[in-house]
C-alpha cells in the first residue's frame, strides 16, 4: 500500500480523498493555485505544493507541474478527483513514465471510454444500444446544422471531453445549432483544453440514470446499483438519488450487466460510471462513460456501505476486489443536493465573494437518518470566480425514499450561508415539490416546473402556520430580552399581552394571523385564532433558540423543524421548505396602524446593461452608434467556467460601451448604455 499520495484537484473532492486516505493511514499532498493558497484542502493535507496562477489552464491542468509536485514531496501515487486531468489519458501515461501510480483507470480504458465520441463507437461495436447521432468530429457550425437537420430536432451538442454540464447545449432549430456549437466549443476549450464537439438526438422527456462500476487489475468488474440524476439545470446535475424510483430489479440487473460487459471489453480497472438515457417506459440507451469518480458518488456509498475512494486506492495498489457481485446489497435510499454559489432569484447566475456565514447541519447518524456534508470551504473563506461554483454536497440517507427526502429538506433548512448568493432556497423548494416527491422525473423537470425562473413558494397551509408560530416565539424571546435590558426586572411585574398579530409578507402577498402565546417548560404553546377569537390550531414548540442564532431549531408539535432566521427592521426574515417571508409580530393596535402605512415603491430601471454576476468579459459584440434588435447578442461574460450571453431586451441604439474583452467586472457593473 502507498505511504503518500497526491491529490491533483481542489475543493470538496480533494477534501473527500484526504479523509479516506487519512482513515487508511496514508499521508496526503495537496496542490494549490494562487487563488487556493488558503483553501480547506490545503489546510487538511499533510503537505501542499504550489502549482501556479488561478487559471486552471496554467495550474491544475498542467501535467508537468503535478509530476514535479510529486517528485518534490515523494508522493507515490496521484488521485485525480473529477474534472481537470481526471479523464486525460496523457496524464496517467506521463505519471507512469515518471514512476508514479495513477489512482484511476488505465490509459487504454480512458482512450476507449473517456472520450465521448470513441466511447459511442466502442459501444456500437459491442452492439450496445446507443442514441442516434453523428459520432465524428464536427468542424464548424454549418456542418453541425447540416447533421442536425438529418438527425431531426431537438439535438444535443456536446463536448467530446466534457463533463459536469460544461460544453453542452440543446438546440431546437438550425439557428440554435450554429450558436450552440460556438458556445459549446468555446466552453470545452476553456474547461477541458479540448474543443471537439459532437451532435446526437435529444430524447424527449428522458431520464438520466447511471450505473456505478468498479473493476480491478485482475479482470474483476462489478456494478454497485444505479443513481438517478434527472434533476438538472442547463445540463448540470442539481439533485441525485440512489436507487432510481423508475427501475425495477429486472431493469436494474439488465443495465448493470450491460455496463459491466462494456467495462470488461476495455479492461476497465477502477471506479467508473456508465451513463444511460432512459425513457419513461424503462427503455434505455448508452450515453457515455465517465472514467473517473463521479460528483454524486456519496449516494452510492451510503446505500451500499462501500467507500469508493478506498476501493480506487486499493485497486491502484494492485489489490483484487474483495467484493463480489453477490455481496453488493442496496440498503435504503440516499439523496444528494448540490449546494452551489449561484443566485436562484437572478436566474441562477454565479455568485462569488466571502462566505461571511457557513454553518452546515450537524453530520452523523440519528434515529436511522444519516446526514453527510462533503465540502471544501469554510466560514470566512472566499468563493472564487475561477472554478466550479459548488460549495458543498449535502447527502441524506434513510430507510425509504420519502424519509430521505424529508431528511434532506430538514438539513437544507438548517444550513446557514451568508455573504454570497446560494441555491439552498431552490433545493429546499424542490424537496417539497409534489412531482419530485412522487418520483415523476425527467431531465426537463426544472424547465417544466419553473418556466419563468425560480421564486420562493408562497406561505400556505401548515407551512404558513408553522412560520407564524415560530415568528411568535421569536418575538416573545426578543421582547423578554428587551425587558431585561431596559431594567424592568424589579418592582411591579411587567404585564404581557398574550394576544399578537403575526404578519407574513412574501410570495403571494401579505398574510395576517391572530395568535396567543404562552411560555411553557422548554418552549411555548401557540394558539392560532380566527379574528373572532376562536382557536383553529394549537402548536407546542420546544426550542433552545436565542437571539443571534441564525437557525431556529426545535420541534413543532413533536415534529422536528428548522427555520432560517435573519434580522430585518422591526422583524425577522424566515425561510423554511422553500418559503421565504418577512415576519413582523404586532400587538392588535400596532397591526391596525401598520395596515395604514403606505407601501414604498421603487423607481424603474435605466438604459444601462449591467453585469449580472461577477465575471470576466469574453467578448463585446457591439460598438457605439450601432443599432440592435431585441434578442441580439451584446456581450459574453464568463464566470465559473460557464459562458453567459447577454442579449438586447428591446430594439435600440448603443450609446456607449464601458467594458472590453478581458475586463473583470463586479455584479451590476455597467457594460454598455443604450441611447
Amino acid at each position: 500500500m502507498f505511504s503518500k499520495i497526491l491529490i491533483a484537484n481542489r475543493g470538496e473532492i480533494a477534501c473527500r480523498v484526504i479523509k479516506t486516505a487519512r482513515k487508511m493511514g496514508i499521508k496526503t499532498v495537496a496542490v494549490y493555485s494562487d487563488a487556493d493558497k488558503d483553501a480547506l484542502h490545503v489546510e487538511m493535507a499533510d503537505e501542499a505544493a504550489h502549482i501556479g496562477p488561478p487559471q486552471a489552464a496554467q495550474s491544475y491542468l498542467i501535467i508537468e507541474k503535478i509530476i514535479e509536485a510529486c517528485k518534490q514531496t515523494g508522493a507515490e501515487a496521484v488521485h485525480p478527483g473529477y474534472g481537470f486531468l481526471s479523464e486525460r489519458a496523457a496524464f496517467p501515461r506521463a505519471l507512469a513514465e515518471a514512476g508514479i501510480v495513477f489512482i484511476g483507470p488505465n490509459p487504454h480504458a480512458i482512450d476507449a471510454m473517456g472520450d465521448k465520441i470513441e466511447s459511442k463507437k466502442a459501444a456500437a461495436a459491442a452492439k450496445v444500444s446507443t442514441v442516434p447521432g453523428h459520432l465524428g468530429v464536427i468542424e464548424n457550425g454549418e456542418e453541425a446544422a447540416r447533421i442536425a437537420d438529418e438527425i431531426g430536432y431537438p439535438v444535443m451538442i456536446k463536448a467530446s471531453a466534457g463533463g459536469g454540464g460544461k460544453g453542452m447545449r440543446i438546440a431546437y432549430s438550425r439557428a440554435e445549432v450554429q450558436d450552440g456549437f460556438d458556445r459549446a466549443k468555446s466552453e470545452a476549450k476553456s474547461s477541458f483544453g479540448d474543443d471537439r464537439v459532437f451532435v446526437e438526438k435529444f430524447i424527449v422527456d428522458p431520464r438520466h440514470i447511471e450505473i456505478q462500476v468498479l473493476g480491478d487489475k485482475h479482470g474483476n468488474v462489478i456494478y454497485l446499483g444505479e443513481r438517478e440524476c434527472s434533476i438538472q439545470r442547463r445540463n448540470q446535475k442539481v439533485v441525485e438519488e440512489a436507487p432510481s424510483p423508475l427501475l425495477d430489479e429486472a431493469t436494474r440487473r439488465q443495465m448493470g450487466e450491460q455496463a459491466v460487459a462494456l467495462a470488461k471489453a476495455v479492461g476497465y480497472d477502477s471506479a467508473g460510471t456508465v451513463e444511460f438515457v432512459a425513457g419513461q417506459d424503462k427503455s434505455f440507451y448508452f450515453l457515455e462513460m465517465n472514467t473517473r469518480l463521479q460528483v454524486e458518488h456519496p449516494v452510492t456509498e451510503l446505500i451500499t456501505g462501500i467507500d469508493l475512494v478506498e476501493q480506487m486506492i486499493r485497486v491502484a495498489a494492485g489489490e483484487p476486489l474483495a467484493i463480489t457481485q453477490d455481496g453488493v446489497k442496496l440498503n435504503g435510499w440516499a439523496v444528494e443536493g448540490r449546494v452551489y454559489a449561484e443566485d436562484p432569484f437572478r436566474n441562477f447566475l454565479p455568485s462569488t465573494g466571502r462566505l461571511v456565514t457557513y454553518r452546515p447541519p450537524a453530520e452523523g447518524v440519528h434515529d436511522g437518518i444519516t446526514v453527510r456534508n462533503d465540502t471544501g470551504v469554510y466560514e470566512g473563506g472566499e468563493i472564487s470566480l475561477f472554478y466550479d461554483p459548488m460549495i458543498a454536497k449535502l447527502v441524506t440517507h434513510a430507510p425509504t425514499r420519502l424519509a430521505a427526502i424529508e431528511a434532506q429538506g430538514d438539513a437544507l433548512d438548517a444550513f446557514a450561508i451568508d455573504g454570497i448568493g446560494h441555491n439552498i432556497p431552490f433545493l429546499s423548494a424542490l424537496m417539497a415539490h409534489p412531482r419530485w416527491r412522487e418520483g415523476r422525473l425527467s431531465t426537463g423537470f426544472i424547465a417544466e416546473e419553473y418556466p419563468d425562473g425560480f421564486h420562493p413558494r408562497a406561505a400556505a397551509g401548515e407551512t404558513a402556520h408553522t412560520l407564524s408560530a415560530v415568528a411568535a416565539t421569536i418575538d416573545h424571546v426578543l421582547n423578554a430580552r428587551k425587558r431585561k435590558i431596559s431594567g424592568q426586572i424589579s418592582g411591579t411585574p411587567v404585564t404581557f399581552d398574550r394576544r399578537r398579530v403575526v404578519q407574513l409578507a412574501g410570495e403571494g402577498g401579505v398574510q395576517l394571523q391572530s395568535a396567543e402565546i404562552d411560555a411553557i417548560d422548554g418552549g411555548f404553546q401557540v394558539q392560532l385564532l380566527t379574528w373572532g377569537g376562536e382557536v383553529t390550531n394549537t402548536y407546542t414548540l420546544l426550542t433552545t433558540w436565542k437571539p443571534g442564532d441564525l437557525v431556529w431549531t426545535g420541534t413543532v408539535s413533536g415534529k422536528p423543524a428548522s427555520v432560517q432566521v435573519r434580522s430585518i427592521p422591526n422583524g425577522v426574515a424566515l425561510a423554511h421548505q422553500g418559503v421565504a417571508v418577512k415576519a413582523r409580530v404586532y400587538t392588535e393596535r400596532e397591526a391596525a396602524l401598520a395596515l395604514l402605512m403606505p407601501e414604498k415603491v421603487t423607481g424603474a430601471g435605466g438604459k444601462e446593461v449591467l453585469c449580472p454576476m461577477p465575471g470576466l468579459v469574453v467578448s463585446i459584440a457591439v460598438t457605439p452608434g450601432q443599432e440592435v434588435k431585441a434578442g441580439e447578442a451584446l456581450a459574453v461574460v464568463e464566470a465559473m467556467k460557464m459562458e453567459n450571453v447577454l442579449r438586447a431586451e428591446r430594439d435600440g441604439t448603443i450609446k456607449a460601451v464601458h467594458a472590453k474583452a478581458g475586463d473583470s467586472l463586479a455584479v451590476d457593473a455597467v457594460i454598455l448604455e443604450f441611447a
